[in-house]
């Protein structure tokens, strides 16, 4: 699938500041439409005005499978990158192929989260990829896979220096209440083994306007990690960091990443209000996690166990 705006990135990292009627024809694409996404791509901030039309305000940093498969050290792992797609999990869940994969793409046109809803991304500025494995685990198991691959990614980006990076249950990465990145798994069970999908989206860079467009507030990683690494690099250390996690899932399930999720857990402690699968909305003060990954409440009726749902109030207790 072809990405306009990762057509036109290359064509100015090529030959330089052209005209418009240039920079359509090379992209064989038409003017209005190539004006469009000129100025999509001037309001991140990636292009800026030039003499002769407009030029690339900064190197663009180009997802490249070959860099990233070497910085990777996971030989096993295939490694592919696309300039488009619709969304790297439905690519990976499709078919029958079921061996271990890396996808990336430059540009997502479908991204979701749980429950159908939107994953927005604008172009270079963020990471969005999806991991494919094979568990040899029940589909009752993997409910809890979510939270050990959070537990990963989580960890890496405290060690590069996102200090503050915490956890939301099922699946946000936050930073101070903002929402850094999100986690997507689903499943596919063939015969004895379970194949995993593992979809993470990740904010890189700030993008103008996108807490508006999505009404809640977002953080960038440029604002904690200095200096950022190369988004390749960057996906490297991370795909790294859950690969072992998945091996050590696989092996020993969420037990090993339940102490350092609740140590992590952004709302540990906090009078929480959760929105049930069903709609309805429970109320209480969250309290750890159990075995299976589900949200422990404290409740005036009791201790409740969450297993599906989302985090949608909090305040201290």
């Amino acid at each position: 699938m072809r990405s306009l705006a990762i057509d036109l990135l290359r064509e100015l990292t090529r030959h330089g500041p052209q005209p418009l009627g240039a920079l359509a024809a090379a992209c064989a694409a038409t003017r209005g439409r190539t004006e469009s996404c000129l100025a999509r791509l001037a309001a991140t901030g990636l292009l800026q005005p030039a003499r002769g039309g407009l030029q690339l305000a900064a190197p663009f940093d180009f997802l490249s499978a070959e860099r990233i498969r070497a910085a990777l050290g996971v030989p096993e792992l295939e490694v592919d990158v696309l300039d488009a797609c619709p969304s790297t999990n439905s690519a990976l869940m499709e078919g029958s192929d079921a061996g271990p994969k890396l996808l990336l793409t430059e540009e997502q046109t479908a991204g979701r989260g749980r429950r159908g809803r939107r994953w927005i991304c604008c172009v270079g500025s963020g990471l969005t990829y999806s991991v494919r494995c094979r568990l040899h685990r029940s589909a009752r198991e993997i409910q809890g896979l979510s939270l050990a691959v959070g537990v990963a990614v989580a960890r890496t980006l405290r060690a590069l220096g996102a200090a503050e990076t915490e956890l939301k249950w099922p699946n946000d990465l936050l930073v101070g209440g903002a929402k850094l990145g999100g986690i997507l798994v689903e499943t596919r069970v063939q015969s004895e083994a379970v194949t995993a999908v593992v979809g993470v989206g990740l904010n890189c860079r700030a993008s103008a306007g996108l807490e508006a467009r999505l009404k809640r507030r977002v953080a960038a990683l440029e604002d904690f990690v200095r200096p950022l690494p190369s988004r390749n690099a960057l996906a490297a250390h991370l795909v790294a960091d859950i690969w072992r996690a998945l091996q050590t899932f696989d092996a020993e399930g969420l037990a090993p990443f339940r102490g350092e999720w609740e140590a992590m857990h952004a709302y540990a402690g906090q009078r929480v209000r959760v929105r049930l699968a069903d709609g309805r909305v429970l109320a209480g003060v969250a309290d750890g996690l159990c075995e299976d990954g589900g949200l422990r409440l404290r409740t005036r009726s009791g201790v409740r166990a969450v297993k599906t749902g989302r985090v949608v109030f909090s305040r201290a207790a």
